[in-house]
């Protein structure tokens, strides 16, 4: 009987024990992923995914996730989904009902969510509104009202506003997303005592965001993937950098090549910092084995990833490796 274990990125303290709970009691590791996911998504203190995730640029909040399963490769995901709190549940219910489609995204997977049962709940909090707000206004000041007015969506479309928009990108995304801190996506990843891996992700995806973006946690390959005979990856960071290189599938193969987890990811952040971005942002990656084996890299120091086993009482963190 394999041993069962649950990681997670920064800040999935909040679910990952719920998810060992499951695991210790036999479930899946698809039901711990979602539980464990479920409760970083209620949780209202963190600004990056579920409610209270932070906006797009017109003050909507839209949310990414997925779930892969190891052992034949099926995956659900969903994004862009407004007004649905747990866009995990969402995904699981595309991998278990709908296994023509692997992804949905916007009034598509709204539609699903609702004829599935699912029920609608207001997602953007006062906190979460308050923060794009102040961050529209710091951009006015520094752009000029026109900036301001774009980005708020009077003018999103417009050639000037458009332009406007992306040339301050850059400047929104590293005051929203420090160095100094936890940030960003959530992965979970679960070995249950079957055998069977999966891994799981969830965002509000980049902060003020044009509408209708969709990031790497929704796309298989480069912020999700699991693959029983190897491993499971995901990514957070700048998912646009993960989908050019298919950064989580990379993290597989290498597993599969014989690579240790730690270096797996290292290996395959170091091969997507090659890409050229002129709205670079730290990616980081973590991975589990079929054996148990895990391991996680940033480009930052200080980067951390949370571990609970059936023996745990409570997350355990481990420094990630540097590129």
């Amino acid at each position: 009987m394999t041993q069962p274990v649950i990681i997670g990125s920064e800040r999935s303290e909040a679910g990952l024990p719920a998810g060992i709970e499951v695991l210790r009691r036999g479930g899946s590791a698809l039901d711990a992923v979602e539980a464990a996911m479920r409760r970083c998504e209620d949780n209202l203190a963190d600004h990056y995914v579920g409610t209270g995730g932070l906006p797009n640029a017109r003050g909507q909040v839209e949310l990414d996730a997925s779930v892969m399963l190891g052992s034949d490769q099926r995956f659900g995901a969903v994004g862009a989904v407004r007004g649905y709190p747990n866009p995990i549940s969402i995904a699981r219910a595309v991998l278990e009902r709908l296994p023509q489609h692997c992804l949905l995204v916007g009034e598509g997977a709204e539609l699903f969510a609702a004829e599935n049962g699912f029920e609608r709940a207001e997602l953007l909090t006062d906190e979460a509104r308050r923060i794009w707000r102040e961050q529209l206004q710091q951009t006015a000041t520094a752009e000029g009202d026109a900036m301001g007015r774009s980005v708020e969506g009077e003018n999103t479309g417009a050639v000037d506003g458009d332009r406007r928009y992306r040339e301050s990108a850059l400047a929104l995304v590293r005051r929203l997303a420090p160095h100094e801190g936890p940030w960003g996506t959530i992965n979970i990843i679960a070995l249950d005592a079957s055998g069977e891996l999966c891994v799981g992700v969830s965002t509000s995806g980049y902060p003020f965001k044009y509408p209708g973006r969709v990031g790497d946690s929704a796309v298989p390959g480069a912020g999700n993937w699991c693959d029983l005979r190897a491993g499971g990856a995901a990514c957070t960071g700048r998912g646009e950098l993960s989908m050019r290189g298919g950064t989580a599938r990379t993290i597989v193969d290498l597993l599969a090549r014989g690579e240790n987890p730690a270096e797996a990811c290292r290996l395959a952040l170091a091969q997507a910092a090659t890409l050229p971005d002129d709205y670079r942002a730290e990616l980081r990656a973590l991975a589990l084995t079929p054996d148990g084996r895990h391991g996680g890299a940033a480009g930052q120091q200080g980067s951390v990833y949370a571990v609970m086993t059936a023996d745990s009482t409570r997350p355990e963190l481990h420094p990630r490796v540097v590129l």
